[in-house]
């Protein structure tokens, strides 16, 4: 059997980055084709493809009188197209939808990090607070990732990767509220 396998690659942005780098938003209706897949294809590996995404979460306070009076933030979920790489002659639609979830399941965390700062209530601590939940949001996608792509086997077990799907799936639906615009 031909072993198909690929990897994630997690990338987190504290900041909106001021580089040019491109990125994809992710979008409900859109999808992820080969085509987005730019970066050079790493050398002896078993990996089919690399797909890099990552939450881009920043926020602003606003003060009076040196107390915190409101803020805004702003958590989005993005494929990096210039790191992320496939191999042609090894790729085909099904590592497609493998590399598609692990963007959903990116997704899936910035919509959870949401509605957990929705929770907030302001302080003066604010800062810390919103630095902690996007730090503990950015370790549970990275074991989630980690986990998929473990009991998947990167893709070789199409009961898991199967189960995987539904399980995104019924998620995101659980977290509508916050999902990302189209």
């Amino acid at each position: 059997m031909l072993q198909l396998k690929s990897i994630f690659l997690f990338l987190s942005i504290v900041l909106l980055s001021t580089s040019n780098e491109v990125t994809i938003s992710w979008r409900n209706n859109y999808k992820l084709s080969w085509e987005h897949f730019k970066g050079q294809p790493q050398k002896n590996t078993d990996a089919v493809a690399v797909t890099a995404s990552g939450i881009t979460f920043s926020y602003s306070l606003k003060h009076k009188n040196s107390e915190v009076i409101d803020f805004t933030a702003n958590v989005e979920a993005h494929f990096y197209p210039e790191k992320s790489w496939y191999i042609k002659e090894r790729a085909n639609q099904y590592i497609l939808a493998h590399e598609q979830l692990h963007f959903d399941i990116t997704e899936l965390h910035v919509r959870k990090l949401r509605h957990q700062i929705s929770q907030v209530k302001i302080n003066n601590f604010l800062k810390k607070t919103l630095d902690r939940l996007h730090q503990n949001s950015n370790e549970e996608l990275a074991k989630m990732q980690k986990l998929y792509d473990t009991e998947s086997h990167n893709s070789i077990n199409t009961e898991a990767q199967t189960k995987w799907q539904k399980f995104v799936a019924k998620e995101l639906e659980k977290y509508e509220a916050y999902k990302s615009a189209d």
